[in-house]
């Protein structure tokens, strides 16, 4: 039988936590429960209590409860979760972690599992759920079910919810992955508007032996590779996408953060890089974009994006950025970067609504003029979604993982 970790405060909980632990034994998984309450004594039996999980971080539950405010002691509970689940995973003691909870039981919650490895099943229900929850789940693949009902007791919702929450993780506890044919990675970055670029690269890539791992680049699937990077699964990315940089910029509703385009340096693989959809700013509905971009050249995507032209100052902004973090890398041999100078993306073509030779201009001339000359660049005067150049992009960083792999460089 799989076993799930059940991580909640049972001070205030216990009900709740023992409901759906005899729901998981009636699906032939063994609920594991893990303390992390500070308010006030438990009814229930732990398998780990509030002390032990104090105690991974060597402290007392007396000194969490004596800590200023709620907010610190729940997250010394959660540096002593995070140690004890990790135990836990790295043993094969547990199979699955679930949690329930509110603001606090999901903060904590969700910053255990965030250091849980990908692929392990993680569930939360909350009752934030239903709003923004990249706070929470972040690059990770944590499964959030809104509570609809506060976590207050046993009753008709509560009942359906939490009975449906023990399925979800039974049923992740109990499968099995199937056998696949292992392959090297590569990450690559795509958009709406990148997409027939994407899709040509990978093909050329997946011909000659890759797996290609493809991420809307929407923020969080920017987060999201640069922790697959950083975990080491890769070989080479792909970043033919860069459109989270101008959101950054911005003010967008997908800006991925400062770490953007970093991993890579890290993780000391060859990284190819375009100018996918820097010709945009993304907003969600038409009644979100700020009062004072209003005015700017707006396309309606969809009903629920709506794109900003991005103009030369910020174009050149945005190349500033991305030649600090390029060049920041210390062996930049196997950092290319491919520029389309006929357009960024399926709406910056001729007589497209995004066709701005200034504005691109603005950005590719700041960026060569600030890339460090270890970098190459390749300049060809077509679109992004050109196929010829996406082919090119694709055995350049080929070439580039090949000859890594033989100890040189390009």
């Amino acid at each position: 039988m799989p076993t799930v970790a059940l991580l909640g405060t049972l001070d205030t909980k216990a009900d709740e936590y023992a409901f759906v632990a005899e729901a998981l034994a009636e699906l032939e998984v063994t609920p594991y429960l893990i303390d992390v309450g500070v308010r006030g004594s438990s009814p229930t039996v732990a398998a780990v209590s509030n002390g032990a999980v104090a105690g991974a971080i060597g402290m007392t539950i007396e000194d969490v409860r004596a800590e200023p405010d709620r907010g610190t002691a729940i997250s010394r509970m959660a540096q002593g979760a995070t140690a004890v689940v990790t135990r836990l995973v790295e043993a094969g003691e547990i199979d699955g972690i679930l949690a329930l909870g509110g603001t606090g039981g999901t903060t904590l919650a969700s910053q255990v599992m965030r250091a849980l490895p990908v692929g392990f099943p993680k569930l939360i229900v909350s009752t934030v759920a239903s709003g923004d929850t990249r706070q929470y789940v972040g690059s990770t693949d944590i499964t959030m079910m809104y509570s609809i009902v506060d976590i207050a007791g046993i009753n008709a919702i509560s009942a359906r919810i939490l009975t449906n929450a023990a399925g979800a993780i039974a049923g992740m506890a109990h499968a099995t992955v199937p056998a696949i044919r292992t392959r090297p990675v590569i990450a690559a970055t795509m958009f709406g508007l990148t997409t027939p670029a994407v899709t040509a690269a990978r093909q050329v890539l997946e011909e000659h032996g890759y797996e290609v791992l493809v991420f809307h680049a929407t923020g969080a699937g920017g987060d999201s590779m640069e922790a697959i990077i950083d975990a080491g699964l890769t070989v080479g990315v792909l970043d033919i996408t860069t459109t989270e940089l101008a959101d950054e910029l911005v003010g967008g509703v997908f800006a991925a953060g400062p770490r953007r385009l970093t991993a890579p340096a890290r993780a000391g693989v060859p990284h190819l890089v375009s100018a996918g959809a820097l010709d945009m700013v993304n907003f969600g509905a038409p009644d979100t974009v700020p009062e004072e971009y209003r005015t700017r050249t707006l396309y309606h995507h969809n009903d629920s994006v709506t794109l900003m032209r991005t103009s030369p100052e910020e174009s050149t902004e945005i190349a500033r950025r991305m030649a600090a973090r390029l060049n920041a890398r210390e062996d930049r041999s196997t950092t290319m970067v491919f520029l389309p100078e006929a357009g960024f993306s399926g709406i910056d073509v001729e007589s497209g609504p995004f066709f701005d030779p200034v504005a691109d201009r603005a950005f590719i001339d700041t960026l060569v003029d600030e890339l460090h000359d270890d970098i190459a660049v390749v300049r060809r005067d077509v679109p992004v979604n050109d196929e010829d150049f996406a082919r090119a992009m694709a055995n350049a960083l080929h070439e580039a993982i090949a000859s890594q792999e033989k100890g040189g460089t390009r």
